[in-house]
């Protein structure tokens, strides 16, 4: 019903309601330069449809307003536009590629086709001049081309066929507008022609073209486009020439001609202009776009007619015309050609051609510009000029709706993001903005670029306050601010921090170099301000990927001496990927990291020892970043909320965490991958970068929702309870159970006749025995942590250690500590691969004596008698086995059975299945 009372516009029409969700995209800044820009309304509307990473975006411009189609999971990597700008038919390449068609008047859409080419996604796609069919090209390197009709219930193609590889690339296609069952398309150096019906598909490559055909240079081919009045079609070149084709004059038996009906090839090779990028045709006109931003109209017989071109627009991507001419205009509706053409003039036999389109237009060029072009005045005005190169940085200003965003071009643009309205920009030719970062009293901004310079900016006019500064040797990825605005520091890709101190020059504040430290030997992944705990003074925290979590003395330190405080090491096995100051909800302060095994951790901010370890959020990638939500509600000050990325995603986690997934939330942000991450100053709206994509997303946070959803998951264990396999009911957590309570009995004594004392407890000794039996084997440090976090979980408050854990918690520990994914044969597999060597078969192998040094000497090393204990253990008995020679543990027969039983190489499939006695899948 929603699609019959459709109606232009309408989309802007309807009362936004407040979403569901705790994210929903507010507004996207950027948009794929990649792809055309089309307009959707009449005469001088402004609503463009254009391509923001896996969004369509329709965007009225004079009205400020955005809808946004969302439905891809992957980047958007074609569309196209049905003649009357109703149905709009974009695709994706990556996993799970789809089809979807949507309703331009409703924002609905209307089909979805799965599976059109699961291996490699679509590389082109056309919609016919009825709007009843699509053709499409796979984007593979064995190209497929499908027919689809997509106004009928079916998901298969009404025909396809296969691409031969000599044929190249094709990535552009285009249906015949007087004919639906004729199509055309391109690849650098090759056309093809089609004709289809509903049980075959006949394709022809037309002749390839060299210097030699038309003794002239023919270039790469761009686009092509069928004539509107004969047989011929045309397509243009890189060379500034249109290739002229037309049908084949038959030279064979007319039997032999219907056996092959369509066969195409060269007449003309016709000189136009400099190198074509657009080729269209529209009513009675040929128009083209070139290199040099010119927009040319042709008549049918390619006689020239008028030019529009600005000395400021680049090369054309894509022109688009409006449905319906605009009102007219009060003075003459004639106008000569000199005057249309804004920058260049004609001559006199151009000017006596007379055009009679009236029809204002869309153009882009590929350097993210987008004009409207008046054609009753020539009148080149800029609707949107975005960045043309990677957004890498983000940065939301401390007290003010400003958020500016920092490309690899050297752009710096700060938008008002509560009016969505452009403010002020500025270009750095010299080098492309890694990061940015505003001081916390707003007044300032700082830059950090690729060749390692540093700028500080006013905040309001992006002027420089100061001289740059140059004393990191690499790209300068981090930057961040104390509390005061005395220091910030730097963080660069040659692993060293750098801090700057404010100073007092020539009667104005200003900032000096202090010190610089090579402090990493990994990248840095966090550099973080803090506030110590007995007085105001600042305190500077790095973390590396090389596990080190490094406090740097700033009181100490002095020029060109930055002095260590703290060096400690915070994984044993995982990388840590980012850090933050955990709220103060309890007596004792933390620090908050997250690493690369999906863990989110909680260290004492003193003595830097892990306190609390929890399962974070599992969607498809680690944390990459985060932040805590600032937050204006007074009702509770304990409320606090987590802001964070991974890899494609952007969520929230309610805090206190504790390991229940339904606290957190995700959405697909930026598929291809999030380059940053900010927050508003009043925590209701996220922003993040989208790097390649080249697109700053706003995201409206709604924190109800998520705490419903939350609600809605369960209330004490029964969040736990799902995330074991089988759930409370299931034979996993019986089996648990037993363990759990055969734990009490060995506690008391098995063989004890005394009166047992009923408990729900256990003693935390038996925690890693029934971790070990329940599948997850913790390693001596984490088996510590495991421990200590129990242990001392009241201590603060109390100043008593725990020293027994119940079920429930015992759960919640468990599920908490054990990896997230289970046992990984990849992981076994990766380890051989570094310490092992390919023998003679090609196959990763460790030498026996190798391996038992390794486990001896490396990591957490094992004396000979537990190296041997263990051996005798593991292979002494197998399940439903006979008897072992060693049912008592005895060194020199474990020796014998080590040489006996164990080959000399050892591969990761015998290590696991023979000697781990664990399961392989297949």
């Amino acid at each position: 019903s929603l699609l019959w009372t459709a109606t232009p516009g309408m989309l802007f029409q309807e009362d936004r309601q407040t979403s569901l969700h705790p994210l929903s995209l507010s507004w996207v800044f950027g948009y794929n330069s990649r792809l055309a820009v089309h307009s959707l309304m009449d005469g001088e509307d402004r609503v463009l449809l254009y391509v923001s990473s896996h969004t369509v975006v329709i965007h009225d411009v004079l009205g400020n307003r955005q809808c946004h189609l969302q439905g891809h999971t992957n980047v958007i990597s074609c569309l196209c536009v049905s003649e009357d700008r109703r149905w709009v038919a974009t695709s994706d390449q990556g996993p799970d590629p789809l089809i979807i068609v949507w309703d331009a008047f409703s924002g609905v859409p209307v089909h979805t086709i799965f599976e059109s080419h699961p291996e490699d996604g679509v590389s082109a796609i056309a919609i016919s001049q009825d709007a009843k069919y699509l053709a499409t090209i796979s984007a593979g390197k064995v190209q497929r081309v499908c027919v689809w009709n997509w106004t009928s219930p079916t998901e298969k193609p009404v025909c396809s066929a296969e691409l031969r590889p000599e044929f190249g690339h094709q990535d552009y296609v285009i249906f015949n507008p007087q004919n639906p069952y004729e199509f055309v398309s391109n690849s650098k150096t090759q056309v093809i022609f089609y004709l289809w019906v509903t049980s075959a598909q006949d394709e022809h490559t037309a002749s390839p073209l060299s210097l030699q055909t038309f003794n002239s240079v023919v270039g790469r081919f761009s686009q092509s486009v069928f004539h509107f009045n004969n047989s011929q079609a045309l397509t243009g070149t890189s060379a500034g020439k249109l290739v002229v084709w037309d049908v084949a004059r038959p030279r064979t038996s007319s039997t032999e001609l219907k056996a092959k009906p369509h066969n195409m090839e060269a007449t003309k090779l016709v000189p136009m202009q400099d190198g074509l990028t657009v080729l269209k045709v529209f009513e009675s006109y040929i128009v083209t776009g070139d290199v040099k931003g010119q927009i040319k109209f042709y008549d049918g017989q390619l006689r020239f007619l008028t030019c529009y071109s600005h000395s400021k627009v680049g090369p054309i991507r894509s022109i688009s015309f409006s449905k319906t001419p605009p009102d007219p205009p009060s003075a003459s509706p004639g106008c000569s050609t000199s005057s249309i053409a804004s920058s260049q003039p004609f001559s006199d036999s151009s000017n006596s051609v007379s055009l009679t389109l009236n029809r204002n237009f869309i153009l882009s060029t590929s350097d993210a510009t987008v004009f409207h072009v008046a054609t009753d005045g020539a009148n080149f005005e800029k609707v949107m000029q975005e960045v043309k190169k990677a957004v890498t940085a983000i940065a939301c200003h401390p007290r003010k709706a400003l958020v500016a965003a920092g490309s690899r071009c050297g752009l710096l643009k700060v938008w008002d993001y509560q009016q969505t309205q452009y403010l002020v920009s500025r270009i750095f030719p010299e080098a492309g903005i890694q990061c940015l970062s505003y001081d916390p009293e707003g007044y300032f901004l700082a830059a950090g670029f690729a060749d390692g310079s540093v700028y500080i900016l006013d905040a309001i006019s992006l002027q420089s306050s100061c001289e740059e500064f140059k004393f990191s040797h690499g790209p300068v990825t981090q930057i961040s601010f104390s509390h005061d605005s005395e220091y910030f520091a730097t963080a660069d890709e040659k692993y060293s921090v750098t801090v700057y101190k404010r100073v007092l020059q020539n009667g104005s504040r200003g900032w000096e170099h202090l010190a610089g430290l090579h402090s990493h030997y990994k990248p840095i992944r966090s550099i973080l301000f803090g506030i110590q705990l007995d007085s105001n003074e600042p305190r500077l925290l790095s973390l590396g990927e090389d596990r080190q979590l490094i406090e740097y003395d700033l009181k100490s330190s002095s020029k060109d001496h930055l002095v260590v405080l703290h060096r400690d090491r915070v994984e044993q096995v995982a990388v840590p990927l980012c850090l933050a100051w955990y709220p103060q909800l309890s007596t004792e302060s933390f620090i908050l990291t997250a690493n690369n095994c999906y863990k989110m951790k909680l260290y004492n901010t003193t003595t830097k020892i892990c306190r609390k370890t929890f399962l974070g959020p599992t969607y498809g990638s680690p944390l990459e970043k985060i932040q805590i939500l600032p937050t204006t509600n007074t009702t509770d000050p304990q409320k606090h909320y987590l802001a964070y990325v991974t890899k494609d995603k952007v969520g929230l986690q309610i805090l206190p965490v504790d390991g229940n997934p339904h606290k957190s939330s995700a959405f697909i942000c930026h598929p291809d991958g999030v380059s940053d991450l900010a927050s508003s100053y009043d925590g209701r709206y996220i922003f993040t970068a989208g790097g390649n994509d080249c697109t700053v997303m706003k995201w409206e946070v709604n924190l109800n929702a998520l705490d419903a959803a939350a609600s809605l998951g369960g209330e004490g264990l029964i969040p736990f309870y799902k995330l074991l396999d089988g759930g409370r009911e299931g034979e996993f957590f019986r089996e648990l159970e037993d363990y759990f309570y055969y734990a009490q009995l060995c506690s008391h004594g098995i063989n004890t006749l005394e009166t047992r004392q009923v408990s729900t407890h256990i003693p935390l000794e038996e925690v890693p025995s029934i971790m070990r039996a329940m599948g997850f084997y913790p390693s001596e440090e984490k088996v510590e942590e495991m421990i200590n976090e129990v242990k001392f979980s009241k201590y603060v408050d109390t100043g008593e250690q725990v020293t027994d854990i119940n079920l429930g918690d015992f759960i919640k520990l468990y599920i908490n500590h054990r990896p997230a994914f289970g046992l990984s044969m990849e992981q076994i597999q990766r380890a051989f691969q570094v310490l092992g060597y390919d023998n003679e078969n090609g196959d990763k192998v460790i030498d026996r004596g190798d391996l038992l040094l390794l486990l001896q000497c490396r990591g957490e090393c094992m004396t000979e008698d537990e190296l041997a204990q263990c051996l005798t253990t593991l292979m002494g008995r197998r399940p439903g086995g006979g008897e072992s020679k060693l049912d008592t543990y005895d060194p020199a027969g474990a020796a014998a059975l080590t040489g006996e039983e164990i080959p000399e190489e050892i591969t990761a499939e015998i290590f696991t299945a023979d000697i781990l006695g664990l399961p392989i899948a297949e």
